[in-house]
């Protein structure tokens, strides 16, 4: 994301007759039979969320969720989304329900294992009973069927997410819990899924989504459905719907390494300093771009194989088998966001914007964060690649950087020491300045006290060992220790990582 825009002010088998109950999209429902929390039998019910410490509600228990499978179609005018999600999951323990996030929607039908389940609705929770309790192991199919008026959702810290309306369309943006506007799921950035994301709109719209493009195809009446397909894992809030008139440019990024494709330096054990390697082929890019921006992104987009092949470089093999962008007007969001392959831009970004985004590849979509409370993780890397491109573009060094923003950061960041780092004081600061700027701090110490060789060495292995997978602060702090076990690292920690207010003079 990009900071400087988002901080912009055991039971019998029994069959269930189901006599759905309308309701408003912001109502309650239930269907008849549908059991309560307290009336489980032996199977117990999965927890409604994960105990994030700053979204306790987001996620759920019980269950691991591996595909997701989302039919949607939308009108623009009226708002209108009707939807089919087949979510595949393994049961982590004996259910006799479990709960899926769905803020807002109607939903319509609900079948577990192809037998129709009993639900009811309770905030952002859809609970769903299945006819037969699920044993621990087993492998289940829940398709939900809803539809209506998607939402859009007011972060806590003011900015806007969910279902965000275009003026030629709409706009999905996820992070940290929007995607539950728009598709049922376990929201939560520590259970990642592949996706296949179909998406129908009226003629002569598109629809752009994660992944690649498998198919489009066109029906008498000239709607469209476009199939987007994401095999690498993603988590819910790196998920993204963008829909309206988009100038479209595909090509091919030459030499560029993608999933499989190659080895490169950075393995989980490590190999050297800063070198990448390229593979034949190459890594097919998608971009779309609001007509309204198409002149002003040509000269920045055009750079993006040369940032693509500097980020390689130093953070090593690219971990997706696409990339691109997505570039609406600016008044379509109020942030750039790291959407998995194409991230999403408010309008042509500069370049700092789209090294950022590009970072979050490796940083936040690829390793992504076990819990919110590890955003630092995100967006200190990602900030340092900013000050990592600056350097060797002939700009300021990043020690010049630190040294700047030690001297006279609150001048630029009023709350530069309001909170460490790794401890955002509420939900609403998990996207503020220490977690963005002070986390850079961070990691410019790591690589003062360990040197540029075992720097890179750290940053390509942390990418490596953690590809594809969630991981939390204290993973990152014993991942440095171990990669450089003759360090002492405790002041690092003790003071910029987890210390109140400004940390003496280094």
């Amino acid at each position: 994301m990009s900071r400087s825009a988002r901080l912009v002010p055991a039971v019998a088998a029994v069959t269930l007759l189901l006599a759905l109950t309308a309701c408003d999209d912001d109502g309650a429902q239930d269907t008849p039979g549908a059991r309560g929390r307290d009336a489980a039998g032996a199977a117990g019910v999965g927890a409604e969320g994960v105990g994030d410490p700053y979204f306790p509600e987001a996620g759920n228990g019980g269950y691991d969720v591996s595909h997701y499978g989302l039919a949607l179609a939308y009108t623009p005018d009226g708002n209108r989304l009707t939807g089919t999600a087949v979510v595949t999951a393994r049961a982590t323990e004996d259910l006799a329900a479990f709960d899926l996030d769905l803020a807002g929607m109607t939903v319509e039908e609900v079948t577990v294992a192809g037998d129709r389940a009993g639900f009811r609705r309770d905030g952002q929770e859809l609970i769903v009973s299945p006819p037969v309790a699920l044993s621990e192991g087993e492998t289940f199919e829940v398709r939900v069927r809803y539809s209506g008026s998607p939402r859009t959702i007011t972060d806590p810290d003011g900015s806007k997410e969910g279902w965000l309306r275009t003026a030629d369309g709409a706009l999905a943006l996820g992070e940290p819990t929007g995607s539950m506007a728009w598709f049922p799921g376990n929201h939560h950035p520590s259970d990642k899924a592949a996706y296949d994301i179909a998406v129908t709109v009226p003629k002569g719209l598109t629809a752009v989504s994660n992944g690649e493009l498998r198919r489009t195809t066109t029906a008498a009446d000239g709607r469209t459905t476009f199939a987007w397909h994401t095999a690498e894992p993603m988590a819910s809030y790196l998920a993204t719907v963008a829909i309206g008139r988009y100038t479209v440019t595909r090509s091919t990024l030459p030499g560029s390494t993608g999933p499989g494709s190659g080895s490169a330096t950075g393995s989980a054990t490590g190999s050297g300093s800063r070198s990448g390697s390229a593979a034949e082929g190459g890594l097919p890019v998608y971009v779309a771009v609001d007509p309204s921006q198409v002149a002003a992104s040509r000269t920045v987009l055009a750079r993006l194989p040369e940032v693509m092949e500097w980020a390689e470089y130093n953070f090593g093999p690219y971990p997706f088998s696409s990339a691109g962008a997505i570039v609406d007007r600016p008044e379509d969001a109020e942030y750039a966001l790291e959407t998995q392959n194409r991230p999403v831009y408010p309008g042509a970004p500069d370049l700092v914007t789209l090294v950022h985004e590009t970072a979050h590849q490796w940083f936040g979509d690829s390793v992504t964060p076990r819990t919110w409370q590890d955003m630092w993780l995100n967006e200190g890397l990602a900030t340092y690649a900013e000050w990592l491109w600056t350097e060797d573009e002939g700009g300021a060094t990043a020690e010049e950087t630190f040294t700047r923003l030690y001297d006279h950061g609150e001048d630029e960041y009023e709350d530069l020491w309001a909170f460490p780092p790794a401890k955002p004081t509420s939900a609403a600061h998990i996207s503020d300045t220490p977690v963005y700027v002070r986390g850079a701090m961070v990691i410019h110490r790591i690589r003062r006290t360990v040197g540029d060789d075992a720097f890179y060495d750290i940053v390509q292995g942390w990418a490596a060992a953690h590809r594809h997978a969630g991981a939390g602060t204290d993973d990152f702090t014993a991942y440095v220790e171990k990669r450089a076990p003759d360090e002492d690292f405790d002041e690092i920690w003790a003071d910029w990582l987890y210390g109140e207010g400004k940390p003496a003079r280094p």
